[in-house]
C-alpha cells in the first residue's frame, strides 16, 4: 500500500474541543444535602470505613464496581504521570507534553463517570481520536513503519510506554464490568466510557510509534 503522510491528514486544531486539557484540580464538593446510602437509602451523616461517596448525594460500599473502576483510572492517572516525569528525565520534553494531555484526558474520564454523563472527544497533537486510532492501525500507511512490539533492547521509555498502554486495556475492560453494554444507558455513560479508554490506548501506541520512528525522539541540531 502506498505510504500516505500525515501531513495529508492533518486536522485545523481550532476545530477541535479540548476544554479538558488543563491541570486537574481537586473535584470533591463538600456542600449540599446530606447524602445517602446507596443500598439502604439512609442518610450518611458519618461515613463508615467501609464506605465511601460514589457522587454528591450517595454513598455506597468501596466494593462497588464503579468504585473500583475509578480507583484504577487513578491509578492509570499515576501511570501517565510517572511516565511523564521518567520522559521529562531523558530530555523527551515534546513527549511528556503529550503525556501530559494524556493525563488530562484521564481526569476527564473520572470526571465523566462520577457525573454520568459522556466523555469528552479525545484530541492530541492536534489530530483527532478517529485520526489516532487510524494511524494506530495503520502505522505503514501513515508513519511508513510496520506494528512495533517492544524488545530488551529498546529504550526503557519504549517499555513505560508499552506497559501504559496495557494498563489502558485493562481498565477499558473494568469499565465494561462496571458499565455492562446496554439498551437502557440514556446517559450514554457505558459506551462512552468505554470507546474513551480504548482511544487512550490508542494514542499511548502512536506515542510509541512517534517515538521509534524518530518524530517523539531527541532532536539534533546542525
Amino acid at each position: 500500500e502506498i505510504f500516505k503522510s500525515e501531513d495529508q491528514n492533518q486536522i485545523n486544531p481550532s476545530s477541535i474541543n479540548v476544554n479538558w486539557d488543563k491541570p486537574g484540580t481537586f473535584p470533591v464538593v463538600l456542600t449540599g444535602p446530606v447524602p445517602t446510602c446507596i443500598e439502604c437509602g439512609q442518610p450518611v451523616t458519618s461515613k463508615p470505613e467501609h464506605m465511601t461517596q460514589i457522587d454528591a448525594y450517595h454513598f455506597a460500599s468501596k466494593t462497588n464496581p464503579r468504585l473500583i473502576f475509578r480507583g484504577r483510572v487513578d491509578s492509570l492517572h499515576a501511570l501517565v504521570m510517572l511516565t511523564a516525569s521518567i520522559a521529562r528525565r531523558f530530555e523527551l520534553p515534546e513527549l511528556a507534553q503529550h503525556l501530559d494531555t494524556l493525563a488530562a484526558y484521564c481526569r476527564e474520564i473520572m470526571s465523566a463517570e462520577y457525573h454520568l454523563r459522556p466523555v469528552a472527544e479525545f484530541s492530541m497533537m492536534g489530530k483527532t481520536e478517529e485520526h489516532l486510532h487510524e494511524v494506530s492501525h495503520w502505522p505503514d500507511k501513515y508513519l511508513g513503519i510496520q506494528h512495533i512490539i517492544p524488545g530488551p533492547h529498546d529504550h526503557e521509555i519504549l517499555h513505560w510506554l508499552n506497559m501504559l498502554r496495557t494498563q489502558c486495556r485493562e481498565v477499558e475492560i473494568i469499565a465494561l464490568q462496571a458499565f455492562p453494554p446496554s439498551d437502557i444507558d440514556p446517559s450514554g455513560t457505558s459506551a462512552s466510557l468505554a470507546r474513551a479508554l480504548n482511544r487512550l490506548s490508542s494514542a499511548v501506541y502512536v506515542l510509541e510509534l512517534y517515538f521509534v520512528n524518530g518524530t517523539l525522539g531527541w532532536k539534533v541540531s546542525g
